[in-house]
């Protein structure tokens, strides 16, 4: 039997979905995907109710979902929703307490760490630790909910 490739997202849990997507789309280039299309169709049928929408970015939107999307992948016309490069937050109940199992590298190149860094502080992350090992240098970055990820 071959072996068939898989489509994948990252989810990330989040205090406020909307406010890790505007600083995860403005860190990495992406778009805030639009849902507005099918959360506005389903409204119209009936099929879901008000209160698990809000306005967010400008547009109808998931209350406790948002998502980025790389700008050259496709995507699903009706949904809005990314068939690659995808990060989806959702809405958890509990805050952060520990050092994340799984985190993002964001490859700004050698000459690019401190100003890439800089950036990423002006959006609301905080340099957690600067790096230098034989393998390379990187610096440590949280994000705005404290989720760690690298810079190199």
């Amino acid at each position: 039997m071959p072996l068939m490739t898989l489509e994948w997202k990252v989810v990330i849990d989040a205090a406020d979905p909307h406010a890790q997507a505007g600083f995860w789309a403005q860190a990495l280039g992406y778009e805030i995907e639009d849902n507005s299309p099918l959360v506005e169709h389903l409204l119209g049928l009936g099929a879901v109710p008000e209160a698990v929408t809000t306005t967010a970015h400008g547009r109808r939107a998931w209350l406790d979902l948002a998502a980025v999307r790389h700008p050259d992948d496709p995507y699903d016309e009706q949904s809005g929703a990314g068939r690659g490069r995808r990060l989806l937050f959702q809405r958890v109940p509990e805050p952060k307490t520990v050092k994340n199992r799984l985190h993002l590298d964001l490859h700004a190149g050698p000459d690019r760490i401190e100003p890439e860094v800089a950036r990423l502080e002006g959006l609301g992350a905080k340099v957690k630790r600067e790096v230098a090992e034989q393998g390379g240098t990187w610096t440590v970055m949280t994000d705005p909910e404290g989720n760690e990820f690298c810079v190199s």
